[in-house]
Formats: structure tokens, sequence, C-alpha cells
């Protein structure tokens, strides 16, 4: 067989079922061999986009997600994707094409070392050198891709070994990697420390993130919360691990979280962080996080405990098996304390909330988001771009399943909510998907609604649209003495039209009253992408916000 067809023979060995791409010379082979292969192949418009797509394909079905390009610029536009899904530990294979093993170091056409490019963010990254090696090093990019902390590899071809023919001896079943360990177990002497401390804690509160999705651990963490009646707050990644509907849930904590939920952080005695890295997103002034707590850090990657805030009681292990460890050896709380009845206070005090629409024309932003929640009754796969419309999207949209909320936490990837509906789509076509877009955001990949239309996915496109870069904005106003440098991209383009040039629907609205038809409408469609452009007040701000550097109390807020 072929190379190439070896490839594919060992994709299937994997259950891939989908890849993300964009052909080139390099990979002819590859997309020769793709013609006539059971595999589906996603023609996206731009390989930022395949990689996006796999991303969130993999987010959503809890499998590894497959891109490809060519080499030189196709293998080097990954590169944002392969960073995004690294920063959020996201299990990832990107195959990129290269030079013929001859050529390389030559500086022949479309090469790029794509291993020493990506070597600070990939989990592992390969070169195919020789044709013999390409079946065990695929077995191995799957297995490091999915395996304890999640993340992603990048498998480098060149032509010539896709085009060489080689014998296939089988997909080997098992894999030895040197120094690669994968953790069964955990350290049990820590486990009843964290046991005990569970146990005396006064005002407990659980920290959760995103290692709980990406383990399986959400219904074992919820039995933990409910049996100890513990409060939880999430990270942007971990929101949905717990239902935000249920009276312990504190939403989400940190720069834009809510104000109990960093209240009761930092007047906790005891923080239980699960599957969490201590961003400083979530901490703020970090010397001045959970001042009064002792800390129970649980988390796969043992480099993370300890790096960014000093823990009492470190665990290191699979964060589902951790919990499996602890809950059953705790004997149920029976009452709600004064604790509960002190975040009950803070809730009714500073719930989230906004005011009316001072602009004619103009919605409040908030106010979309809870008629999206509305609509889709909380049963809906959220994606985002990134900047004020990801905030408001995780605070005025209510989750309750974890593989729901699909945006980029770590890197903060302008572009990313449109190319991910799309993978989030391919892997749950039973479930209605929306991107919560900004107007600056969305023109980052615009052209991968090209893919939408071609694949005939009925995702729908909500446009916060307020002619601004509105996150950035929103810290040039309060920052920056309301110097708006260059952040007015009122000069865009008519989003109904060029939806409509793609293929898809487009729809304008202005009125608060029409927003929720206009949803309706749009999720009547079956056949194609809509886009909804809302043009929504143009300086609401995101709040409440803790300023860079300050405490988690020091929070600006108010009504918007």
């Amino acid at each position: 067989m072929k190379g190439a067809e070896v490839l594919l023979r060992c994709l299937k060995e994997e259950g891939v079922e989908v890849i993300f791409g964009y052909p080139g010379g390099a990979v002819l082979p590859i997309y020769d061999a793709l013609y006539s292969s059971e595999v589906k192949h996603v023609l996206v418009r731009h390989e930022q986009g395949a990689a996006h797509a796999a991303d969130a394909y993999a987010r959503v079905s809890g499998k590894v997600g497959v891109c490809l390009a060519t080499s030189g610029p196709g293998a080097t536009n990954l590169v944002t994707g392969i960073a995004t899904a690294y920063m959020d530990s996201v299990p990832l294979v990107a195959f990129t094409g290269q030079v013929a093993t001859h050529l390389i170091g030559r500086d022949a056409f479309q090469e790029a070392d794509i291993t020493g490019i990506t070597l600070p963010i990939t989990k592992h990254n390969y070169l195919v050198k020789r044709s013999e090696d390409l079946v065990r090093i695929i077995k191995e990019a799957f297995y490091i891709a999915r395996t304890n902390r999640p993340g992603p590899v990048v498998v480098d071809l060149p032509r010539d070994i896709m085009e060489r023919e080689m014998e296939f001896n089988g997909y080997p079943e098992e894999v030895n990697l040197r120094g690669y360990r994968v953790l069964k177990s955990c350290n049990m002497g820590q486990v009843l420390l964290a046991v005990e401390a569970i146990r005396q804690a006064e005002r407990p509160v659980i920290y959760a993130g995103g290692g709980v999705i990406s383990s399986g651990a959400s219904e074992v963490l919820q039995e933990l919360a409910i049996k100890m009646k513990i409060p939880v707050a999430t990270t942007l990644m971990g929101i949905g691990c717990f239902p935000e509907t249920h009276y312990l849930s504190l939403g989400m904590l940190g720069m834009h979280g809510t104000r109990y939920a960093n209240y009761a952080v930092s007047e906790s005695d005891l923080i239980i962080a699960v599957g969490v890295r201590f961003d400083d997103r979530v901490t703020g002034k970090i010397t001045s996080f959970a001042p009064h707590a002792k800390v129970i850090h649980i988390d796969i990657d043992a480099a993370e405990i300890g790096k960014n805030f000093g823990v009492d009681i470190p665990i290191v292990g699979d964060v589902k098996q951790v919990l499996e460890e602890i809950v059953p050896r705790l004997e149920p709380r029976e009452k709600f304390s004064e604790w509960h009845r002190v975040i009950d206070r803070w809730k009714e005090e500073f719930p989230l909330t906004y005011s009316e629409s001072r602009e004619p024309g103009r919605i409040k932003p908030q106010y979309v988001v809870e008629q999206i929640y509305y609509a889709t009754q909380g049963n809906a796969i959220i994606t985002t771009e990134v900047g004020q419309n990801q905030m408001w999207a995780s605070q005025f949209y209510k989750f309750t399943r974890p593989r729901t909320f699909i945006t980029s936490g770590g890197l903060g990837t302008m572009g990313f909510g449109l190319p991910a509906a799309i993978g989030a789509k391919i892997a749950r076509p039973d479930m209605t998907v929306i991107d919560i877009a900004g107007d600056g955001s969305i023109q980052m990949n615009i052209q991968e609604l090209c893919t939408a239309v071609e694949q005939r996915l009925p995702i729908v496109i909500c446009i916060l649209n307020n002619q601004y870069l509105g996150m950035v904005r929103q810290w040039q106003e309060l920052f920056f003495g309301g110097r708006y440098s260059y952040t007015d991209i009122s000069l865009q383009p008519d989003f109904v039209k060029l939806a409509e040039a793609y293929g898809a629907i487009g729809m304008r609205v202005k009125e608060a009253q029409d927003v929720a038809p206009a949803l309706r409408e749009a999720f009547s469609v079956t056949d194609r992408p809509v886009v909804i452009d809302f043009w929504v007040e143009r300086e609401a701000n995101v709040f409440p916000m803790v300023p860079p550097g300050e405490s988690l109390y020091n929070m600006l807020g108010g009504e918007e």
C-alpha cells in the first residue's frame, strides 16, 4: 500500500469518522487516497478553520479531532488553532504535509519547519522520516493526544513517504512509550487528607474547571456538591460541568464572574480546586486569592499543582478517579448552614442584571443572550467568538450539561466560534448549534460560512453587532481615559447581504420585540446556516469586572 493509503487505514483503525482539511501540493497523495475513502472529509476555506472545527468536534464528542493541511503556509495557518487546543487541553491530531525527505532543510518550495514551530504549543510532535515508522507514529500520536492531560499532536508527513509503497502489517494494539506513563491511581494518603478537610470545612467552595469535563467527571462532581451541600463556582472552561440552574451553583468566578462567586471564594475556608490551573483571569491578584482557605488541588498534570498558587493538599490523578475515591468516604451533610444563607444574601444583593437600552434602534446584548436561552430552553450547544460576546454568553445563558459551551479560553482566539460551530454540528447533528459572535471576531473566519453552506449545516450565527472591537473599547473607556484608538469598526460589510452571497440566510434585528420571532424563524431552517445581525447598544460593557491586578473583592459593576 502507498503511505497515504496506510495513513487512512490507520485513521479507520482509530475510529476517525471525519477530517477537516484543505488540499495542497504536499498532501496530494493523501487527497488522492481520500477520493475513495470511507473517512468523511470536510473542506474548509482556510486551514485555521480546519483546526478550530476539529478542536470543537473533539470538545463536543469527547473523541480526538483530526485536521489536515499542506506544507508551508498550510501548516503555519494551523498554528493558531493548534495553540488554542493546547491552551484548553483538547485532544487533536494535526497532519501536515511536508516536502520530500531529500529536500528537507534546503528551503524548498513551501517548506516550513512545522515541528520546530509547534514545539512549544503541542503535547508532542513528529516528523516521519521512514516509511516503517509511519504506523507506530500514528498510533502514538492518538494515544498521546487523548491520555493524561489531553492536547494536540502534530504529525509532519513528507510527500515521498506518502507516495512510497510499504508493507502494512496491521495496526498495533499497544503503545510503549519510554518515559510516558498514564496515571491509573492516586495517592490514597492525600485522598484521606482531602476527605478529612471536607468533613471539617464550614465554608467550603468547589472551584471546577475544564479538567472536570475532559475527564468525564461532571456526574461525580455533582454528587460531591449535592451530598455535602458545597457551592460550586466554575471557570470559563468548566461551564456546564455543574448545572447553573441548581441552587448550589455560583456561576463563573474571576474577572467577569459573578460577585457572589468571587465573594464566596474570598471568604471560603476550604477551596476544592478540581481540574483547574489558577489562571490569572480567575485569581485576580494572586496574593489576595482565597486568603482564608485551605486548598485541595486535584489535577492530572503534576506540573500545574503549585505552579501559580501554593496548595495544602495536592492530589495528582485523573479527576474522575480521585473524586470517585473521595465521595463514598464522606457522610452526607444533612442541613444547610449559615454559609449558605450568607451566599443567598449575596445572590439577592448582587444579581447579574442590566438596564434597558438607551439607544433607539439598538438592543441590549445581554437581552439577546437571554432570549437565545429562553428560545432553546438551555438545550443547545453554544459556541462563541472572543470578547464581550463570549462573556455575555457565559453570564446570561444557563448551561446545565458538559460539552455544550465551546469557547476559546486560554488563548482567547478571535475567529474561533464559526468554525467551532461547524465542528460541533458535525459531532452532534441532533443538537441545535448557535455561535454567539461579535462583529469583529466573526470577520476573522467569515469564509467558513461557505463550508457550512456546502455541508448544509443549519447552524445559527448571532452577531452582537456594536460596531466596535467591544472588549478592547471597554478597556479603553475604563483604563485609558476613553481614547478609542482604532477600535471603531463601523465600516463593515452588510452581514445580511454577505450571508446571502455565501448562500446562507441573512436577517437583521434592531428592536427588542423582534429578537424572539427572529430566533424562532432561524431555528425553523433545516438546510443551511442563518446569520442574524443583532444591532446592540454600542457602548454596553461587561460587568461585573475585576480590574487587572486587583483582588476579587474589588469589582467594578452596577447596572449597564
